[in-house]
């Protein structure tokens, strides 16, 4: 995961740097909810235009639960008006290594663990509302593809694989209502 947090700084300072462009830090509460550190930069490419990468990670264990995973989501925004200001469509790509198990939502999550990759793409729609010359909120919503590809382990505790498998998934693949500060 950290090779992730470093490209995506990365890639945030040379663009803004290179463009001169209106920039963007934020955070998701959504994840901030599920104890899950998040950061997203946002950085405009044209008038309405703009490249939101945003990323997680999660390496909490709660007694025999674990909900640990890292997630990288970067997304090309087309706004309807200006960027950073109203409606925007997306299209988002998104990567996550996870090792989850010992949790409430069903008998086969509460007595197994799943480690393994995530990844797929999808739309979405947002809309940001301006609440001063440096601040804005901002609720996004979006739908598409995930491929799962992992290891199924008999406890959330267990080291002994049960199988190896992959599921495809369709439905939502992104939800953020985020807190925004703009650099420039």
């Amino acid at each position: 995961m950290n090779r992730f947090v470093f490209i995506s700084i990365l890639l945030f300072i040379v663009s803004t740097c290179m463009w001169g462009q209106k920039a963007a830090i934020k955070t998701n509460l959504l994840y901030d909810a599920t104890t899950s550190l998040n950061l997203g930069f946002e950085f405009g490419l044209g008038s309405k235009t703009t490249l939101d990468i945003s990323g997680n990670y999660n390496p909490w264990k709660f007694g025999k639960a674990r909900w640990k995973h890292g997630l990288i989501q970067p997304e090309f925004r087309y706004w309807f008006c200006e960027k950073f200001n109203g409606s925007f469509l997306g299209i988002h790509a998104h990567y996550a290594h996870y090792n989850v198990g010992g949790l409430s939502f069903n008998d086969n999550i509460k007595n197994n663990r799943y480690q393994g990759d995530l990844y797929g793409a999808g739309i979405s729609y947002g809309y940001q509302w301006i609440l001063s010359n440096r601040w804005s909120i901002e609720a996004t919503i979006g739908v598409g593809y995930a491929r799962l590809v992992y290891d199924k382990y008999p406890c959330a505790e267990c080291g002994t694989i049960i199988k190896s498998d992959h599921r495809n998934y369709f439905g939502p693949t992104k939800a953020a209502i985020s807190i925004i500060y703009i650099l420039k």
